[in-house]
């Protein structure tokens, strides 16, 4: 149907022009046929081409019923292996399960003082009930009771690293016979062939997925709803967001519905529902994990590094995962990932840091709560021996706007509309999808009236229009590579082995997503370096917090800012976090720091 559709198209164009020239012969022989024959012509063929547009798109739209039925029946399927998994064990307490942390629920797996049905049985029954508070669940994973009986029948020197521990996956990972949506129509009913290389080593490790999480429609909000699945709630106040695009990963570790989860992570998908739901959360370094069979709606998108991380209740559970997923076995299932096992020596190594302080990267004015828990982290980190320097993030504005936002809509985000054809736009994207589809020459036209008003919204028109030819595209990754060189140069001129920065906290209230995208920079700015960062709860927003920010400006004073103090206000008792980053490469080096900052943060608020 595509090739009918571009003949179609095609057979249009010149017979307009054809037109124009019956038109032109009809004036001069003084006969109006040939023009009303032409007339006749075009209205045909676009009635032939609506309706072969509405017959390729209708198949997508009408997918959603069906998706929603077989998410029921999942569902169902989940709710029953849970209740003969409780009839092996009837005086099974889930608390005696799910209040134990990973390193300790893994031990205790291995050593056989907890079965494998009594452990998934809690995560099952807590995970419905988690669903049913905050609908985090897209798929279960039933082929998880067929991994436990394998794992039975290995011998304890065969066992991983993550023996019997049940893990959530973020939609996007491949599981064979099941989709990845990214909450698309257009990918239902395209279950995947095979498991992805991720999925493939964790349950190498011994690992048991047995669940797939809610994510915002194409990825690319803070927000985390689209239609097939609907709006996931942050289970910590139920009128917040629990940010995107890992949001339901973020909700379901909250609540203890999972142990450990994995995220993607383009523009802090993993770093901002960690921090919204008062959970850690690392994006590796590219190319240190394996992306192949992992779903996107913008792939081939190379400006801005999409990687794989962990998400986790406290940073030692990260470091378990690190050192699962880093094994021969990432390396022979995808050969172009580098083979790089967990370097222990770097992680438990305990000599004093030199950690560069950003307390505000100068585009978008921390909040009151935000500020703190930096300069909370600051003070903890030096009465414990560390040195910590002022560090100041170079041009910052230009890496944002120019390299961030123009490198992710480097096409005029034309794949993107692509994806979208025949389906039902979620509201939270709509707006960005609305300026999408702006003409190119209405774009820049809009973004010369909005310059001297709202310069960032304007510069967000501009770099929507797109690169415009391949000649650009390469020049902005050239600009890229500059800015990283330039970024690290600063770095080492300070001797710094780490960077201390702020996360952005706290979690929004429900549709403000487009309208504060500015405010991703303090995460989105490590995607363009393609460095490893980790997200850290230290604090929770104050009252007095909440009655500074009334006094919040901003650096701009414009839209993005007046839209990030209405987007957080009314968070009183909600997580802050801070973001802790490395280096490329020194994924071990940086969640050593925090777990740091972890340690002093914990041993500062005293026992929960």
């Amino acid at each position: 149907m595509r090739q009918l559709r571009e003949a179609a198209r095609a057979y249009s164009w010149p017979a307009s022009r054809q037109r124009n020239r019956g038109s032109s012969c009809c004036i001069r022989t003084g006969s109006l046929m040939p023009g009303v024959a032409w007339l006749l012509v075009l209205l045909l063929l676009a009635l032939l081409g609506a309706a072969l547009l509405c017959w390729r798109h209708a198949p997508a739209r009408n997918k959603i019923p069906r998706a929603q039925k077989r998410r029921v029946v999942a569902l169902q399927q989940m709710e029953a292996l849970a209740q003969r998994l409780r009839q092996l064990e009837p005086s099974l307490d889930p608390r005696a399960v799910l209040e134990l942390p990973l390193e300790r629920l893994a031990q205790k797996l291995q050593d056989e003082e907890l079965s494998l049905e009594g452990v998934l049985c809690s995560y099952l029954e807590e995970a419905l009930k988690v669903h049913k508070e905050v609908n985090c669940l897209t798929d279960f994973l039933g082929e998880c009771e067929e991994q436990l009986q394998a794992l039975k029948k290995l011998k304890k020197a065969e066992r991983g690293l993550l023996y019997g521990v049940p893990v959530s996956l973020k939609d996007v990972y491949d599981c064979k016979g099941h989709d990845s949506t990214c909450g698309l129509a257009q990918f239902l009913e395209k279950p995947a062939a095979k498991d992805g290389v991720i999925v493939k080593v964790l349950k190498a490790q011994g690992a048991i997925p047995f669940v797939k999480t809610n994510i915002p429609q194409t990825l690319l909000s803070f927000q985390c709803s689209n239609p097939i699945y609907g709006q996931t709630l942050n289970p910590l106040n139920l009128k917040k967001t629990p940010g995107g695009s890992s949001g339901g990963e973020g909700a379901m570790l909250a609540q203890r519905g999972s142990i450990l989860g994995m995220g993607t992570d383009t523009a802090g998908s993993i770093r901002i529902p960690a921090t919204f739901c008062g959970i850690c959360g690392f994006r590796t370094t590219g190319y240190r994990l394996s992306s192949s069979g992992i779903s996107s709606a913008i792939k081939g998108q190379k400006t801005v590094t999409t990687v794989a991380g962990p998400m986790a209740r406290d940073v030692e559970s990260l470091v378990l995962c690190m050192r699962a997923l880093l094994s021969e076995d990432m390396h022979r299932l995808d050969p172009t990932v580098p083979f790089m096992p967990f370097r222990e020596e770097v992680y438990s190594n305990n000599q004093p840091l030199r950690i560069g302080y950003c307390e505000s990267d100068g585009f978008t004015q921390p909040t009151p709560s935000m500020a703190r828990a930096m300069r909370l982290t600051s003070r903890l980190l030096q009465e414990a021996g560390h040195q910590v320097i002022p560090f100041s993030i170079p041009r910052i504005e230009y890496a944002v706007q120019y390299l961030f936002l123009g490198g992710v809509f480097a096409d005029g985000g034309t794949t993107l509309l692509e994806k979208l054809e025949g389906d039902i736009v979620d509201p939270c994207i709509k707006k960005m999808t609305d300026m999408l589809r702006l003409p190119d020459a209405l774009k820049g036209f809009l973004a010369c009236i909005l310059k001297y008003i709202d310069p960032r919204a304007s510069q967000k028109l501009e770099k929507f229009r797109g690169v415009g030819t391949p000649k650009k595209l390469w020049e902005k990754h050239t600009a890229v590579q500059e800015y990283q060189q330039e970024f690290i140069a600063q770095w080492r001129s300070l001797d710094l082995d780490v960077l201390l920065t702020p996360a952005l906290a706290p979690a929004f209230h429900m549709g403000y997503s487009i309208t504060a995208l500015d405010a991703s920079s303090y995460l989105s700015l490590y995607n363009v370096l393609n460095f490893p960062a980790g997200v850290v709860p230290v604090t929770t927003v104050t009252l007095q917090d909440e009655e500074e920010l009334a006094f919040y400006k901003g650096y701009y004073g414009d839209s993005s800012d007046r839209c990030l103090r209405e987007a957080v206000h009314g968070s009183v008792g909600l997580p802050v976090a801070v973001q802790c980053v490395a280096l490329p490469w020194e994924e071990e080096l940086c969640l050593r720091f925090m777990k740091e900052v972890e340690t002093l943060a914990r041993n500062h608020r005293g026992p929960e």
